[in-house]
């Protein structure tokens, strides 16, 4: 059985392991992508899991599992190469479970935006899978579709969690505490939709916001005064004579 995975118990997802920092992370975007669309081409006889953890300051932690069902023990699963640049930037380990063997490529710290660009980043072959991050003040609406109307139903096992923080407004998934998941059906299009409510990062916290209306006031305050000391007439002394 494969560990369970809680985004509260940290960066573990699908599998043990260490989850590297991402100096480059644009330029795993495209990997990442061409890993899921690459899987969705086989003949359905693969397992395709994707977890992402999306944490209180608007980043992304995650990672996908590529397998195919082993054929013999010195079967290593799909041959996916990554290019030398992308080495240091993505952590990748083997994975054998359950009958299947392939690997596990981990990353961090990607924005909505660059999570949103994994499709675009692979043109054409993008439009099998879409995942699309947004916030609107302080909720965030997670949405998206795979497409694997090309894809047999034989061993075919294609899963995706998100973790969050806040509170899970409405979903189509199944939820669970702090987490959805979707298994998604060999030959259909299935729809990702999920809000989720938890406070924008980038807002001014309300004691910051009293602080500087407090510092506002107080500077108010000094030039009145300042003022009125230099336009006040002198006082009248009487005649020494």
């Amino acid at each position: 059985m494969a560990p369970e995975w809680r985004p509260g118990a940290g960066p573990r997802l699908w599998h043990d392991g260490p989850v590297p920092t991402t100096a480059a992370r644009r330029r795993v975007l495209p990997l990442l992508l061409a890993l899921l669309v690459a899987t969705v081409a086989l003949s359905g006889c693969a397992r395709v899991r994707a977890a992402l953890a999306v944490q209180p300051d608007d980043t992304v932690t995650g990672e996908v599992v590529v397998a195919t069902p082993e054929q013999g023990p010195d079967d290593a699963g799909p041959a996916i190469t990554l290019p030398a640049a992308l080495e240091s930037d993505v952590d990748v380990s083997e994975y054998r479970q359950d009958g299947y063997v392939g690997s596990v490529y981990r990353f961090s710290g990607l924005t909505f935006a660059e999570v949103a660009q994994l499709y675009a980043a692979a043109g054409p072959a993008g439009e099998a899978v879409r995942l699309d991050l947004r916030r609107a003040g302080n909720r965030v609406h997670i949405t998206g579709a795979i497409d694997l109307t090309t894809v047999s139903v034989d061993r075919a096992d294609f899963q995706l969690k998100i973790g969050f923080p806040g509170t899970l407004v409405e979903s189509n998934g199944d939820a669970d505490t702090g987490e959805v998941s979707w298994t998604f059906t060999p030959g259909e299009v299935d729809d990702i939709a999920t809000v989720v409510a938890y406070t924008d990062p980038n807002a001014p916290s309300a004691v910051n916001w009293t602080l500087g209306l407090g510092a506002l006031v107080a500077i108010a305050v000094l030039v009145v005064v300042v003022a009125a000391r230099r336009t006040r007439n002198e006082p009248v002394r009487p005649d020494s004579r």
